[in-house]
């Protein structure tokens, strides 16, 4: 299912509802630094952002269904998803071939480990959960030559340079200052040789939005500084912008309803709201634009060792943590299917 994607297909012993379970699959080009027994064995690749403890999880939580099968009234759909870090994402692919049909779904949740929690602990958010997440390609062209005759040339690296100051102004002039957002060039590649001034010049970033008005606007904002900064040095600038992910919105009831089954589960106190949306991308945003439901932050950091960020080569996790993430996700599941028909409709 949308290429290397896998569904499973629990089917209680009474008619009723369905709800989806997702763990996204794919790993990060990065060479792990961890000196542990499960260390990545592949050079190159290592699981940087916990999808391998999702997909442990979710395998969990389908044993634990399983095994009360007799107890269910309806069914659990069990989606592990491809291609989450690299858009467009495995979460259309998956869509588009059926995923969230026969039976057809009504709420959908996600398990995602976070460092930056204390381990054991559940962090939810009502609304927008991640941002938007495009990224953009500028290439700059001017007029090569000799280093050490610059007034014959027309130098793409001072004007990039440049360009990368402007486009900061973008989140500080252009986007409401109440709205979160961000752009970030992340790589400048110029020229051959220290005494070269390069004919060109290239900028890749990212921009990140959560309200709709920055995120329609965001390509014409960047265009414009791309555009005019590159004629003030004599120079012609070409844009290529992708979009990628959408806002992650959770719905408000299931959070509500998320919120209720992890306090009972792990304590009230190990629940907390987070305050503000995270800047991250996230393709199980594609899921909740068609059914209702949410994502789910699980705290994993129990100290030095397991408080790196997610994409750092030493990122790792408190695996103590792993049961308490199945069992949320199969009570989760239990307990959607346990309420009466009207009730989950209203979510």
């Amino acid at each position: 299912v949308g290429g290397t994607g896998v569904v499973g297909l629990l089917r209680g012993a009474r008619p009723g509802r369905c709800v989806a379970l997702r763990a996204d699959m794919d790993c990060l080009p990065v060479e792990e630094q961890n000196r542990v027994p499960y260390r990545s064995a592949a050079p190159g690749r290592m699981h940087a952002c916990g999808h391998d403890a999702h997909m442990a999880m979710l395998l969990a939580a389908a044993a634990q269904l399983a095994a009360r099968r007799d107890t269910l009234q309806g069914s659990v759909k069990f989606l592990f998803q491809p291609g989450e870090e690299t858009p467009p994402g495995g979460a259309l692919g998956m869509i588009r071939d059926g995923a969230l049909q026969h039976p057809a779904v009504d709420a959908a949740f996600a398990v995602h480990v976070d460092s930056s929690l204390p381990s054991g602990s559940v962090g939810l958010r009502r609304g927008p959960m991640m941002a938007a997440s495009d990224n953009f390609r500028i290439e700059i062209t001017g007029r090569g030559g000799h280093a050490a005759r610059p007034h014959n040339c027309l130098d793409p690296v001072v004007c990039g340079g440049a360009m990368i100051g402007a486009l900061q102004t973008i989140v500080s002039r252009a986007v409401d200052p109440a709205q979160p957002a961000v752009v970030t060039v992340g790589r400048f590649v110029a020229g051959t040789k220290h005494n070269i001034i390069p004919q060109t010049a290239l900028l890749e970033g990212t921009a990140r939005t959560i309200d709709r008005h920055s995120h329609a606007m965001m390509p014409r904002w960047i265009a414009r500084i791309a555009r005019d900064t590159a004629r003030a040095y004599g120079q012609t600038a070409v844009l290529d912008y992708e979009r990628g992910y959408p806002v992650l919105v959770n719905d408000p009831g299931m959070v509500g309803f998320a919120a209720a089954v992890a306090a009972k589960l792990l304590g009230r106190k190990a629940v907390a709201m987070i305050d503000q949306p995270l800047m991250g991308g996230e393709d199980f945003a594609y899921f909740l634009q068609r059914v209702p439901g949410c994502l789910i932050r699980l705290g994993t950091n129990s100290g030095p060792d397991t408080a790196f960020p997610w994409h750092h080569p030493r990122f790792d996790i408190d695996e103590s943590v792993l049961p308490k993430g199945a069992r949320l996700l199969a009570e989760l599941a239990a307990a959607f299917l346990a309420q009466p028909s009207a009730t989950r409709t209203e979510h």
